[in-house]
């Protein structure tokens, strides 16, 4: 019986020993579930996992005053070059190899008569950005300098390239964190400015 009593300490230390090694396994299991399910939106319901929802889409865009890129020949972003008017909102620097990748569509979306695409070009050199856009063009009816990024902090942006599409209102539509492909222009991007064209 006293070694029972004894030994009662040493088997609570053992079966609390058993459950500190359990942490780990739950918390793996856990991350697990997550990417899970992930995977399953993703192949199953052709969700995009890599959207991060803005608690700005639906609000009012941010009031818009940077300075002209010197040397673009292209009007400064301002509340009035977008004023009544659906716009993408697009967030670029020349040292965003991102930025490259996605800038075809963006030439082809300036294409696009119910659209005006303008861009913030952010903490980036004045001449590495008109270097950037000497070589791949420029399909921006006005851009913005943000050298300090507050422009970007503003807007919510996450990490660049991303783009915000605005209504003629003002009212932010639709959010993209990343580049655009082929994909998330014909199956997110068109589709929502169909949908705000038709309503305007």
């Amino acid at each position: 019986m006293t070694s029972e009593i004894d030994n009662a300490p040493a088997r609570r230390r053992g079966i609390g020993r058993y459950f500190l090694a359990l942490i780990p396994l739950a918390v793996f299991g856990g991350f697990a579930l997550v990417a899970g399910k992930m995977l399953y939106d993703q192949d199953v319901n052709g969700r995009d996992i890599s959207a991060i929802p803005s608690a700005l889409i639906g609000q009012k865009a941010p009031s818009l005053a940077l300075p002209a890129l010197e040397g673009s020949n292209t009007p400064a972003l301002t509340d009035a070059a977008v004023d009544g008017k659906l716009t993408l909102v697009n967030v670029f620097a020349s040292w965003c190899v991102p930025c490259r990748q996605e800038h075809p569509f963006l030439k082809e979306l300036a294409k696009d008569e119910r659209l005006t695409v303008v861009g913030i070009n952010y903490k980036d050199r004045n001449e590495n950005a008109l270097r950037f856009l000497g070589e791949l063009g420029n399909p921006y009816d006005a851009i913005g300098v943000d050298p300090n990024g507050k422009a970007a902090i503003d807007w919510g942006v996450y990490g660049i390239p991303e783009s915000y599409l605005v209504g003629p209102d003002g009212t932010i539509l639709y959010k993209k964190v990343g580049p655009f492909d082929e994909r998330t222009l014909t199956k997110e991007l068109l589709p929502a400015i169909e949908k705000a064209a038709a309503g305007a």
